[in-house]
């Protein structure tokens, strides 16, 4: 069994990876393999970097973040760049890490990933992390060394030894093992968070209830009686969270709600680096903090004066919302892949929800003809005529905190598990998503629905009108036999002709054979649905030309899809060449046999892309309704 090997093979790993010595045995390995002294903050851009890291116009993308985190690169590559200062020694790392941003933005998400990463990359040989055996702290064991001899250490070993030992080890080494540090014993550890190793979480509860030794730990008053002394390092329970994150990280959910001296804590553990606990020295520290909150809580916490201790402490990096529907579809598919999903969604379900999603979180562009819409597809890397790649980054510059309001996808999984409910139906349509949309914003339950109700009713109207062409391209597909072949056709008739006109030469007739002269019906026929007039006809055949010798020259191929706006222009002119065929077969109200043999086609046509019948038939019902308009 496949699962068996697996598991056996997991075992194994772990049995190979687990280590155990003395101290004279780690200072060996030290010197072998200095990575395994890192700091946390070190460590963990390693991690993040092993998994690999590529660039493109926008900056670099982190592999490690690709298959959960969509949508968002820029913030997160704004996010690694600070762990990456941090991990060269910069104050950065005496920051608390402040994720901001609204709901579902995926705050929470990139905080469970690094915990997850860190749990796997302490398993590898890179990721190695040891400890003290039976420290609470699992602290580095270089801190056995005293401070007069880490000069010499730090310059034979290579590595920096920064830290002290925790009053339990202390008392330990004096105590058990009579002062000797080669005789202290040493293991490598796991990072987990379920066993509180390396990995520490905190969640705010009721005020009145929270202790603060859930943080920092608290007295054992069992051992207080048979030691005596709340001073004795074996009556304190060094188990708080932040304890359990030493040498890696502490998450901090929505850490702003915390008490005035619960953020204390945070205020002596960012710049020293320690802990205080009960009647002990402070204890040292090294761990990544990251905490995560929405706005408004943000806003609060600049607005108190009593935080302003705080302030400087916190490194904010915002997590906005998406702005890609493509990007935004691979959310919500992640989400529905969870669930038990005994209903079809029709091509496009996800995408009109996509839309509407990212519609309502841009803002108004000032610029001159930008609407929302247009937006929407610059940001998909879709083509829209007038516009370039530097205007989409102009846009993207305007409002840098665009995608920090809106619906989230929490929002719309929730409104298509609705459409599934209330519909108890096999499969799901756009339109179906669409009606359930406007009905959840009619009834206004949500404070940021009633607030945005207008907005959010056009944005349903614009994503319809969308919906609509892209309805009309399906059945075009469909009906046209051989779609791919007569597009090609068709570009290949334009691109015989406009060259022809360019060179004043003449080109074959396909029926007679005869050599005749370029048609300009033929090439205003596909440039009228690109909006080009006639005086910019003669620039544009050019640049098409020239395109084409310089794919030439290259090797490659330019094919009828190659040029976006041709390809646009194509499809707009072979659905316009079809739409009395397909009007006429789909609007037939008692089909005789020839048309359902058609209809019967297009329908086996549609399911080839991904529809089922009953979606292909509604598609076809909405298409008559669509045509006759």
């Amino acid at each position: 069994m496949q699962l068996e090997r697996l598991i056996e093979g997991h075992q194994a790993q772990l049995g190979c990876t687990r280590w155990e010595g003395t101290f004279r045995d780690y200072l060996g390995y030290v010197q072998a393999n200095p990575h395994v002294c890192s700091l946390s903050h070190a460590r963990l851009f390693r991690m993040i970097e092993s998994a690999g890291v590529t660039s493109n116009q926008d900056g670099k993308v982190y592999a490690f973040f690709q298959d959960r985190l969509f949508g968002i690169d820029k913030p997160v590559a704004r996010f690694v760049d600070v762990i990456s200062a941090a991990a060269k020694g910069l104050d950065t790392r005496k920051r608390i890490l402040l994720l901001v941003g609204p709901v579902g933005s995926g705050k929470s998400t990139l905080a469970v990933l690094l915990q997850r990463g860190l749990e796997e990359f302490s398993l590898t040989g890179e990721g190695a992390v040891f400890a003290i055996r039976g420290c609470p702290l699992n602290e580095e064991p270089l801190h056995l060394i005293p401070h007069t001899l880490r000069p010499a250490a730090e310059k034979e070993l290579g590595v920096k030894i920064e830290g002290d030992l925790c009053p339990q080890c202390r008392w330990e080494l004096e105590n058990q093992y009579g002062g000797d540090v080669f005789a202290v014993p040493v293991h490598r550890i796991f990072f987990s968070e379920q066993h509180r190793t390396g990995i520490g979480t905190y969640v705010p509860s009721d005020p009145k209830s929270m202790d603060i030794s859930d943080l920092v730990g608290g007295l054992d008053l069992a051992a207080v009686g048979r030691y005596g002394n709340e001073g004795d390092p074996r009556a304190w329970n060094f188990n708080g969270a932040l304890e359990a994150a030493n040498r890696g990280m502490f998450e901090g959910v929505e850490l702003l709600k915390m008490p005035i001296e619960f953020i204390y804590t945070f205020i002596t553990l960012t710049q020293e680096q320690n802990i205080k606990a009960g009647r002990f020295a402070l204890l040292y520290a090294d761990e990544v903090i990251i905490a995560h909150t929405n706005e408004t809580e943000f806003a609060n916490f600049i607005a108190q004066k009593r935080n302003e201790a705080l302030h400087d402490r916190v490194l904010v990096v915002k997590i906005p919302y998406n702005l890609i529907v493509r990007e935004e579809i691979r959310i919500y598919e992640g989400m529905i892949r969870s669930a038990s999903l005994d209903c079809h969604l029709a091509p496009h379900a996800l995408e009109v929800a996509a839309q509407f999603a990212v519609l309502s979180r841009l803002k108004e562009s000032k610029k001159r003809n930008t609407s929302t819409v247009t937006k929407m597809k610059l940001y998909n890397s879709q083509h829209v005529q007038g516009f370039t790649a530097e205007d989409t980054r102009e846009l993207q510059r305007e409002f840098p905190d665009e995608g920090m309001t809106g619906l989230s996808p929490r929002h719309i999984i929730d409104t298509i598990a609705g459409a599934i409910v209330k519909n108890g139906a096999k499969c799901i349509s756009p339109i179906q998503v669409l009606l359930e949309e406007k009905g959840v914003i009619e009834k206004g339950r949500h404070v940021d629905i009633e607030q945005n109700k207008d907005k959010l009713v056009a944005n349903i109207t614009e994503i319809r009108a969308l919906y609509d062409e892209a309805v009309k391209k399906e059945l075009q597909k469909a009906f046209v036999h051989s779609f791919e072949d007569t597009a090609q056709q068709l570009f290949n008739t334009y691109l015989d002709h406009i060259q022809a006109a360019t060179e004043k030469t003449r080109v074959k007739d396909p029926v007679t054979g005869e050599d005749v002269e370029p048609d300009e019906k033929i090439m205003k026929g596909i440039e009228t649905h690109m909006g080009i007039s006639d005086s910019s006809a003669k620039g544009f055949r050019e640049e098409v030309l020239r395109k084409i010798g310089i794919a030439s020259r290259r090797g490659e191929t330019f094919k009828w899809d190659t040029h976006p706006a041709l390809k646009e222009a194509i499809e707009k002119k072979l659905f316009e060449d079809s739409k009395s065929v397909i009007r006429t077969t789909v609007s037939v109200i008692n089909p005789d046999r020839e048309h359902v043999k058609r209809i019967d086609a297009v329908v086996e046509a549609l399911k080839d892309e991904g529809y089922c019948d009953i979606c292909a038939r509604e598609l076809l019902r909405y298409g008559a309704q669509l045509l006759m308009r």
